[in-house]
């Protein structure tokens, strides 16, 4: 299973949705293949913001080796699971195709609402991590089991 998380830059809500989810399945052994990106392009290349690394870190999460990385429509070819972290990322995403199988494939990370971005609010940083580690591994489950 492929499974890419999307927010703006891919420096901070993405990044940890990335590394979570991507620890956990290692954790159980599994060969999902986890990864993020953006959809804006000021951090190409950019490891994620360092109040994301080190919020990870305190939780035993490693993040430090992701690269921010522009959403590209090659994705919607690449994954099965397309998770964004807004309506805002949603919206850039599923205009980026008029084939309906491709945009069902995006769906909103959250079940209900928004993850908010932290990147103006330092404060902000260590909720987001627990609501994104709380989602990957309720997301861990619902995927585990409809895989089988």
């Amino acid at each position: 299973m492929k499974i890419l998380m999307v927010c703006l830059g891919n420096i901070c809500r993405s990044p940890l949705a990335h590394g979570v989810l991507e620890h956990l399945v290692k954790q159980e052994g599994l060969d999902w293949e986890i990864d993020s990106a953006g959809t804006g392009d000021w951090h190409i290349g950019q490891g994620p913001d360092n109040r994301s690394v080190a919020v990870a870190r305190k939780y035993g999460v490693d993040i430090s080796s992701q690269r921010a990385q522009l959403f590209d429509r090659k994705f919607f070819d690449l994954y099965d699971h397309i998770f964004v972290m807004d309506e805002n990322n949603y919206r850039d995403v599923v205009c980026m195709t008029d084939d309906l199988e491709k945009r069902e494939k995006v769906k909103m990370f959250l079940s209900e609402g928004a993850v908010p971005d932290p990147y103006l609010d330092p404060a902000l940083f260590e909720p987001v991590y627990h609501m994104i580690e709380q989602r990957c591994q309720e997301l861990f489950g619902e995927l585990r089991e409809a895989k089988h």
